[in-house]
């Protein structure tokens, strides 16, 4: 059974996060994504829940402070996650937030992001409908509207180059990744980029990690009513892939990857959640992965792939 607890403080931080900036909306999004991981795996080891649900603590504490300065902002972590006033619920917020999406769904948004965190809160939203106040509605509708006209992100191209953001970007010709013509050649595509590039050094864009989490938001919106509006982030998420495409092979500067040496769905695998990653924000940025890694996993039907995946997804675990 799914802590609701954990879906409701995660609604109220995205709902506060627009006070801060767009992507202090990572914070309510992982702690969302997290419960709904837990939800989609009740089979696993209760320490692996426990694990998770103390990463989950972690970010409500504000042991990631990273994505604004709480000074300027006048909101510290903890506050974004404070219950809000009750109220009689919005008649139907997940439209409501359907439709800011739909002003900015057509292109990369830095790295997918207005996709992911308006997705998020609408499974969310579509669960616990009751919790869904006007104020709670109106604030995660301003933190959407805030990717409106925003970059695709930016890029490190080395360093001799430096960072370059999205829209100066010239695109590869993609040739080998064809518009996607329905949901399956969507998970088809990031499944195999996964699998082809998960060794690679790059940086920026927000990564193989933004990939499968854009991915899974799309599939996602289609599954709560909104399939019309998921297709028309189709060609952004594509952009999205090539822009990835476009960062060079940094090992020389940056070094090689390290697979984690265990199923992130293990015992062992938590116990050394602890040792030095290469990737930044790794509280936010690991369970919203696992989340949208398995959101899209049972869509391979081909076994043999899917366990390639999941060799590769290590890479990002690590």
């Amino acid at each position: 059974m799914i802590d609701t607890t954990y879906l409701y403080k995660g609604l109220c931080a995205l709902a506060r996060a627009e006070i801060a900036n767009a992507m202090a909306g990572h914070l309510g999004a992982a702690v969302i994504a997290g419960s709904f991981f837990l939800e989609q795996h009740p089979e696993l080891d209760g320490s692996v829940h426990a694990a998770i649900e103390g990463e989950l603590d972690r970010i409500i504490g504000g042991e990631e402070s990273l994505w604004f300065d709480a000074e300027k902002s006048g909101i510290t972590i903890p506050e974004l996650f404070a219950p809000f006033p009750k109220a009689r619920r919005q008649s139907d917020g997940t439209a409501v937030l359907a439709e800011a999406l739909a002003a900015n769904i057509d292109a990369t948004r830095q790295s997918g992001h207005n996709v992911i965190f308006a997705a998020l809160a609408i499974k969310a939203l579509a669960g616990q409908p009751a919790v869904a106040t006007p104020e709670m509605v109106a604030g995660i509708r301003a933190l959407i509207a805030k990717f409106d006209g925003a970059i695709p992100g930016r890029g490190y191209y080395g360093a001799k180059t430096g960072w370059i953001t999205g829209d100066r970007v010239p695109l590869p010709a993609g040739d080998d990744l064809p518009p996607y013509a329905s949901e399956q050649s969507l998970v088809t595509a990031v499944m195999g980029e996964l699998i082809n590039s998960a060794t690679v050094r790059r940086r920026g864009f927000g990564g193989l990690h933004h990939i499968i989490n854009h991915a899974a938001a799309l599939v996602e919106l289609s599954r709560h009513g909104y399939g019309e509006l998921a297709r028309r982030g189709f060609a952004a998420h594509r952009q999205h892939v090539l822009l990835w495409r476009s960062l060079p092979d940094l090992k020389d500067e940056l070094g090689t990857l390290t697979p984690a040496a265990h199923d992130p769905r293990t015992p062992a695998y938590w116990r050394h959640s602890s040792a030095p990653t290469p990737w930044s924000a790794r509280l936010t940025h690991r369970v919203k992965t696992l989340y949208g890694f398995f959101t899209l996993a049972p869509l391979i039907e081909d076994r043999a792939r899917r366990d390639q995946a999941e060799a590769a997804l290590r890479y990002l675990m690590g």
